[in-house]
């Protein structure tokens, strides 16, 4: 017992420390199927072999496992990659690799479900492949859809609108376009014809042919390529015999083309086919194992092809399986299989369904293939949960051209586009600003630097059809004659001279619409764009939002927004109309100012200037005089002093800026505005419930029901300038609500009548296309061009500069003058003022104590008070001459008795300036 009980622990230990290699099997299958003749399958093969060489060569991966990789040729056949993978299924593979297409891949996937068989593609991109449907596939290189984003961005990066798509009818190729078409609505982009080619093994040089004069009688000049490289070169070269390689066509093609580039030499007549071409590549950054592997290639290939990115990829995928492997085998899995009891009653046969088993551990494997973390040749490898994209998609930009490409930059998931290499952007912020999107300079298809427009007019015979509203009225915007069956008016020209500043040729035609009746309504016009009746419209029409959503316009070539216009009548004339020029308050404080610098002056020159001395009646009449009469100018006082002086020609500045405005605003008044409405615009419209007129066929009539919320029964439909006119005098309305292109010509003619009020919307007039169409850019470009050289304007004066009456009197009634419009001048006259009397009052007290020195007062405070108050108004009062004159008797009487007392002078007394006092005595002490 106690023999056992040491030996049973010891056997468990040994046990334990073998029981990895006792786990681990010798051999582990993986499968791949791929057609070996491609480039991918040819580069994949060489890859693929290095990369389990290197896995089996390193025991820290697998230990004593060896990986055994079989390999089955689809040859093109997408049944026999499904028999291939059927056959995987039967030989206990692992995992497999692969297929190269998505078409097998959707089939496979459903085996791969049921046997728990993961499959990794790098080449069957197809972004439609979704992991909830097919758990066990997974895309080890980034999918279509971030090729087409990219794709998209480009597009939108060189501002243009429709592409065309080129591509192989399969289920990658017409999937991978359905992404496109969704990245391109998004940018406000479409794709505006899609040209189906048959998959690789049976497309034909007729058919390429065929779909290509398609093309060329399209508009779109812009052309994406997404097919297999067999098929795509023949497109570039059947495209190069149409002349479809030239300038002004943009091709772009996905990462097939690279691919060529990168694996096999191009040269003859395909080199030149290609030049200009736009194509993506997989980015993979630079390291030194993806440049050590690189130096392997020659050796391993034999110089037979070129390393691509998906050759990377397929060294990547391998090591992704290595390392899962190794994870499960590490945390106790086992590879084990089991029948499928579905399957029971399919044994024996050729095909030996029966034989077909689960993989045991294959969830796990999938698990640990999912959370893959490391870094490979392409660069960091990690899948996005639950989506299965390797994470931080990128691709470069090339630029055929001569015999090899330039790289323009890259595209990233990050940040768009960039010169900046994706490995630096990804350690900043995501940025897809539209100003952060940059790429170098492009050389096209035909050895042009300069961006082709992208589209051109279809050739194939049609001429744009474009509508004209009928008018019946305001003729000189759109008219029609019948005669010669032409048209003409102003519209008509600027879109002429428009035209002819395109740098290409616009075949159009121009149809009238409406019933010659009556002004057509303008939505209707519009709406005809969207319908395909019309390609586009030219003539009076308003640009407003509803309009913009359906169609888009060119620059507005001529303001517009709506004015009401009433009839005018006389102003009653008034007595006291000669009030009107000035507010109250203004007229008030005026007044006060006047009586304010007459008594201020009167001030200043009362103890100086004869003529503002006198009783006291006479000195308010002086003052009131005075101030007054400096309104004319014709005061007759003379100032004598400085300080008044000062204050009196700052006054007279004052009185006659007033005086300049009363006089201009009565003239005005008296003149110019004798006009007056009861309406004073919309918002007393809008409260009345008076009827008001509105052209037929124009936007103001849903605009007063819809946005102003107007009864229909108030408006009443005009369609002429002489219906508005009469409608106008006979009363039927009381005001008109129409565009101001229209009521300028109106009041041009009728000048009884004038605009009230201000315009209450804003927009203009401009050429309405489809939505997406380029013309519209252009001709606002044109637009542009003809206001800047002043030919829009010389259009404008030609047709609707008429001056048949003067226009004056169609302007509201200005305002009155206020007294915030002169507040300064007030104030200024005001301060000028203030410190006149400041300096006046401050020069009187000096004078004041030096010529009339304290003298005895009685003790009472109060009455000391009082006596030095009324000893200084009559000082003030007081004429200065006599002032002095009194000062200066009073000074000769005091050194006359100065002198008769200093002969009579006892002993021991001196004198002083003020006088002879005892010795030891002060001044006080002796009048004390």
């Amino acid at each position: 017992m106690n023999f056992l009980w040491l030996v049973v622990p010891v056997s468990i230990l040994f046990t334990g420390a073998f029981s990895e290699d006792v786990s681990r099997p010798n051999v582990i299958n993986i499968g791949a199927i791929f057609s070996f003749g491609t480039i991918n399958g040819r580069v994949a093969k060489i890859a693929m072999s290095a990369a389990v060489k290197d896995v089996n060569s390193d025991p820290k991966i697998l230990g004593s496992s060896k990986l055994n990789l079989s390999l089955h040729d689809s040859n093109y056949s997408g049944f026999l990659g499904i028999i291939g993978g059927l056959q995987y299924m039967e030989t206990n593979t692992v995992a497999i690799i692969g297929p190269q297409t998505s078409g097998m891949a959707h089939v496979l996937s459903h085996l791969a479900n049921e046997l728990h068989v993961p499959m990794l593609s790098f080449t069957a991109l197809d972004p439609m492949l979704s992991p909830l449907q097919y758990p066990y596939f997974v895309q080890t290189a980034p999918n279509d859809l971030f090729q087409m984003t990219a794709i998209a961005d480009m597009v939108s990066y060189f501002g243009y609108k429709e592409v065309i798509a080129v591509f192989s009818d399969d289920e990658q190729g017409r999937n991978s376009i359905i992404a496109l078409g969704d990245k391109l609505a998004e940018r406000l982009c479409k794709i505006s014809y899609k040209a189906v080619l048959s998959p690789e093994s049976l497309a034909s040089r007729d058919q390429i042919m065929n779909e290509l004069v398609k093309i060329t009688l399209m508009e779109s000049r812009v052309i994406v390529l997404h097919a297999y490289s067999q098929i795509g070169l023949q497109v570039f070269e059947v495209a190069h015999k149409l002349g479809m390689m030239e300038s002004g066509y943009v091709w772009i093609a996905t990462s097939w083309l690279s691919t060529v580039l990168d694996s096999t030499t191009v040269s003859g007549h395909a080199a030149k086919s290609i030049q200009g071409v736009l194509t993506l590549r997989p980015h993979t950054p630079d390291s030194e194992r993806k440049r050590a592997f690189s130096s392997r290639w020659n050796k391993l290939s034999n110089g037979s092809i070129g390393l691509n990115p998906y050759g990377l990829y397929a060294y990547d995928t391998v090591w992704i399986i290595a390392n899962a492997l190794k994870s499960l085998l590490d945390h106790g899995g086992t590879i084990s299989f089991s029948n499928n009891s579905q399957l029971n009653g399919y044994e024996g046969g050729a095909l030996n369904l029966g034989a077909l088993s689960i993989f045991d551990g294959g969830k796990r494997l999938l698990s640990y293939i999912l959370q893959t973390n490391m870094t490979g040749l392409a660069g960091h490898i990690a899948f996005s949960n639950p989506f299965r994209y390797i994470t931080h998609p990128s691709y470069d930009i090339l630029n055929v051209i001569g015999k090899g490409n330039k790289k323009i930059g890259y595209w990233s998931n990050h940040s768009g586009l960039s010169v900046v290499p994706p490995d630096i952007l990804y350690t900043k912020a995501p940025n897809h600003s539209s100003s952060n999107q940059q790429l170098y300079s492009v050389v096209w298809p035909g050895q042009t630097t300069v961006k082709p427009r992208g589209w051109v007019f279809p050739n194939n015979g049609r001429q744009l059809r474009i509508g004209i509203p009928y008018r019946v009225g305001f003729k000189d915007f759109v008219s029609a004659d019948e005669n010669n069956n032409t048209v003409r008016g102003y519209c008509i020209d600027v879109f002429l001279a428009a035209i002819k500043l395109l740098p290409y040729a616009v075949p159009h035609k121009f149809v009238m619409f409406g019933d010659r009746h009556k002004n057509p309504n303008y939505a209707e016009l519009i709406s005809k764009i969207t319908s395909n009746v019309f390609d586009a419209a030219v003539g009076d029409i308003a640009i407003v939002t509803n309009r913009t959503k359906i169609v888009d316009f060119t620059q507005p070539y001529i303001d517009s927004g709506l004015v009401v216009v009433a009839p005018v009548q006389k102003l009653k004339s008034s007595a006291w109309a000669f009030l009107r020029p000035f507010t109250p308050l203004m007229w008030g404080v005026t007044a006060a100012f006047f009586l304010i610098v007459g008594a201020v002056v009167w001030i200043l020159e009362h103890r100086m200037n004869d003529e503002f001395r006198g009783p006291p009646k006479r000195q308010f009449i002086t003052i009131l005089w005075f101030g007054f009469s400096t309104m004319f100018f014709a005061h007759r006082e003379n100032t004598v002093s400085s300080l008044g002086r000062m204050v009196l020609i700052v006054w007279l500045f004052v009185v006659l800026i007033i005086t300049s405005s009363y006089t201009a605003s009565l003239t005005s008044i008296l003149t110019v505005q004798q006009l007056a409405s009861s309406i004073r615009g919309i918002e007393s419209l809008t409260t009345s419930s008076d009827l008001i007129g509105f052209q037929v066929g124009s936007f103001a009539e849903n605009y007063l029901r819809e946005e102003l919320n107007i009864a229909k029964s108030r408006l009443v439909p005009l369609g002429s300038p002489e219906e508005y006119a009469d409608a106008l005098e006979r009363g039927r309305v009381a005001a008109v609500v129409d565009e101001r292109p229209y009521v300028d010509l109106f009041l041009s003619t009728y000048c009884r009548f004038q605009i009230v009020g201000q315009e209450f919307t804003k927009s203009g007039w401009g050429f309405a296309f489809p939505r997406g169409s380029p013309l519209a850019m252009d001709m606002s470009t044109a637009i542009l061009m003809l206001s800047e050289n002043g030919e829009l304007q010389k259009i404008h004066d030609r047709w609707l500069n008429k001056k048949n009456c003067s226009l004056q009197g169609s302007e509201q009634d200005s305002d009155q003058l206020q007294l915030k419009s002169f507040w300064g001048l007030f104030l200024i006259c005001g301060i000028a003022c203030f410190l006149a009397l400041l300096v006046y009052f401050c020069s009187i007290l000096r004078k004041f104590k030096r010529y009339l020195p304290e003298q005895s007062e009685p003790s009472c405070q109060s009455s000391s008070r009082s006596i030095r108050i009324q000893r200084f108004l009559s000082f003030v009062d007081e004429k200065e001459e006599e002032s002095k004159n009194r000062l200066k008797r009073k000074h000769m009487a005091v050194l006359s008795s100065s002198h008769v007392q200093e002969l009579q002078l006892p002993s021991g007394t001196k004198r002083n300036e003020a006088g002879i006092f005892p010795e030891g005595h002060d001044s006080g002490t002796y009048f004390n």
